[in-house]
């Protein structure tokens, strides 16, 4: 069997297209390749130089390249600043001396009542007024007795004279004269008895009414018209001896290792905006074992926003000490303790041991460590290490 194939042949215009199409197609590749090969070549060639600057050249290129990455720090130079030490406390309002007044005679109702809470009082005056009708009839009657003693000792007052007129002329012996001599010496001591009886009747009267022991402020009444008292009813009044208050101010055993009684202390009731001004005029000698702190008792007058049992805070002055002064951003803190960087000479960082003291707003006093003249990192010490080199930004103000 016969096959005939019939092939078409393809025109000589397009055959020499695709032959362009294909040669473009390489030089393409070839093009890109190449720029690969460049890239890569001056990347390397990069690499070598960074390389070489940074392990072969010496001199002052090597030193400028050092100070492009050496870190910039802000340092100060302390000096010493004189501060004004101060504690901070708050305690309970109370009367310096609160005097408690109660019944201190036999007792009785009450009948009336003087005073209120607030009222000023004097020495003596009389708070409460008791009942004392019984023991008026007891003085009416005293007072009828000594006016019998003194009529018995009046006449025998006259027999004696009257028979020491006769005694001469032989009416009346020596005996009758002793004897009168007797009774009216025995009258006159009745009299005084019966006077001495009278006083205590008064007296025992007197203490029937309440009254003031000293001059103060009266801060509590308990008592009431109608109501019984005597001597073993209780406190029915309480009184602010002269108006004084004060403040007990809880405190630490290192805050009250530095106070001083005399020393001045601004306190501020809750409540008011006001500061008063006292002085510590007793520092606790004991300290509880349980909260680890002891009372500082601050002396205040008299003022009516100063409220026995309110709350107040105080800021106590410890005496001036003088010190160099950094913001708490300065010191830093490790196992040993704080300490600061400090820059020498050669712009290299030192770790420098310091003992921090008096804490105020205007930063933090250093007891010892430092002197003032140094230059101290003032911030960004935590990222620094002893002996880093640095380059330093001085401020002549502490932030």
């Amino acid at each position: 069997m016969n096959y005939d194939t019939k092939i078409e042949s393809i025109p000589e215009e397009d055959a020499l297209a695709a032959s362009e199409l294909l040669s473009g197609d390489d030089d393409q590749d070839r093009i890109m390749r190449r720029r690969i090969w460049v890239a890569a070549a001056i990347a390397l060639v990069l690499m070598v130089g960074i390389w070489a600057l940074t392990h072969l050249r010496g001199g002052s290129d090597l030193t400028d390249e050092s100070d492009i990455q050496t870190p910039v720090v802000t340092v100060v130079v302390p000096g010493k600043t004189t501060v004004q030490g101060e504690i901070s406390a708050t305690g309970t309002l109370a009367a310096r001396r609160e005097m408690p007044v109660g019944s201190v005679g036999e007792g009785g109702e009450i009948r009336q009542v003087l005073v209120e809470p607030g009222d000023w009082v004097e020495r003596g005056q009389v708070l409460a007024i008791v009942d004392r009708s019984v023991q008026s009839q007891q003085i009416a009657s005293q007072t009828a007795q000594v006016d019998v003693a003194r009529a018995d000792a009046q006449l025998a007052q006259s027999n004696l004279e009257r028979a020491l007129k006769l005694v001469d002329r032989g009416f009346i012996s020596k005996a009758d004269v002793d004897r009168l001599t007797a009774e009216r010496n025995a009258a006159n001591a009745r009299v005084r008895v019966a006077q001495a009886t009278l006083g205590q009747l008064k007296a025992q009267a007197a203490r029937l009414n309440i009254v003031a022991p000293a001059a103060g402020l009266v801060l509590e009444r308990n008592a009431e018209p109608g109501q019984v008292v005597g001597g073993g009813t209780g406190v029915l009044f309480r009184l602010a001896k002269a108006g004084e208050m004060e403040l007990l101010a809880d405190l630490s055993e290192d805050d009250l290792a530095k106070l001083s009684v005399g020393v001045t202390a601004q306190v501020i009731p809750v409540g008011s905006n006001k500061t008063f001004t006292g002085q510590v005029w007793q520092i606790s000698p004991v300290i509880d074992p349980d909260n680890r702190q002891g009372t500082a008792r601050i002396a205040l007058s008299y003022a009516k926003e100063l409220r026995p049992g309110g709350f107040a805070s105080a800021t106590i002055e410890t005496g001036a000490v003088v010190a160099p002064m950094l913001p708490e951003s300065a010191i830093q803190n490790d196992e040993k303790g704080a300490f600061v960087y400090v820059v020498g000479k050669d712009d290299r960082v030192q770790h420098r041991d310091v003992k921090t003291g008096l804490v105020t707003a205007d930063g933090i006093a250093i007891k010892s460590g430092l002197n003032g003249t140094e230059k101290v990192v003032l911030r960004a010490g935590g990222f620094l290490n002893n002996g880093d080199k640095v380059q330093t930004k001085l401020v002549t103000e502490k932030n």
